[in-house]
């Protein structure tokens, strides 16, 4: 496997491990983008790639460099490539294919720069948002996404995700659930797909179930890492 894609696992669990970043930093910031593109061919590559990256910045960014809200989303901060980028470039330009942030996912940003839809995903992965961890209560837990082992760490992430926030009143036919399906309800294909994801991932028919949202809770929580 190209050395490239195993940068942003060795980044991830250097951090993890409260060990020394820099040195995979500069690899990261002095990677030739046609070697990066060409290492990450397809969305499996991309996805593994980047939700890595995100992981490990956001902690990299909050604990080392004591960067606060909302300059750790937007600010361009980190270096890949040669290009300074920002967690939202990652987050909603490469992961979730140009994405207008507060758009519900219904609108692209076709003014994206040419370097965000060179190294999009060509096609979005609900799934990347049980797996993204932004140092909050309501935050997934971070684990080290490797590219053989990618849909089944996407899958079980999703399934324990969604089970941990996931409350169904089977008399009133109501599930409580994470807000991330509200505040991205186009990735998981609208109030329909939801339903649908409920049924694939759980094995819960909620069909005639009305769905309502928990507080996210934005108390901070670092270090949340999977065993």
């Amino acid at each position: 496997m190209e050395v490239i894609i195993t940068i942003a696992e060795d980044l991830l669990l250097a951090v993890k491990r409260g060990e020394e970043t820099s040195k995979l930093a500069l690899q990261l910031a002095e990677l030739n983008l046609d070697r990066l593109t060409l290492a990450l061919q397809n969305d499996t590559l991309k996805k593994a790639f980047w939700i890595n990256i995100y992981n490990a910045y956001f902690q990299i960014l909050r604990k080392e460099r004591n960067i606060g809200k909302p300059q750790i989303y937007k600010s361009k901060l980190f270096t890949i490539v040669g290009q300074q980028l920002s967690l939202d470039d990652v987050e909603h330009g490469i992961l979730r294919r140009y994405r207008y942030k507060y758009s519900l996912g219904f609108f692209a940003n076709f003014l994206a720069p040419n370097l965000i839809k060179t190294l999009a995903v060509e096609k979005i992965d609900y799934r990347i948002h049980f797996a993204l961890n932004c140092g909050a209560k309501s935050c997934p837990p971070i684990a080290c996404y490797t590219v053989n082992h990618l849909e089944t760490q996407l899958d079980m992430a999703t399934q324990s995700f969604l089970e941990g926030e996931s409350q169904f009143d089977e008399v009133n036919k109501i599930v409580y659930t994470t807000t991330l399906f509200k505040w991205f309800l186009k990735d998981f294909g609208g109030i329909q797909g939801i339903k649908t994801i409920f049924y694939t991932q759980l094995n819960r028919d909620i069909a005639d179930y009305t769905i309502k949202y928990n507080t996210y809770s934005w108390e901070e929580a670092l270090d949340n890492y999977t065993t």
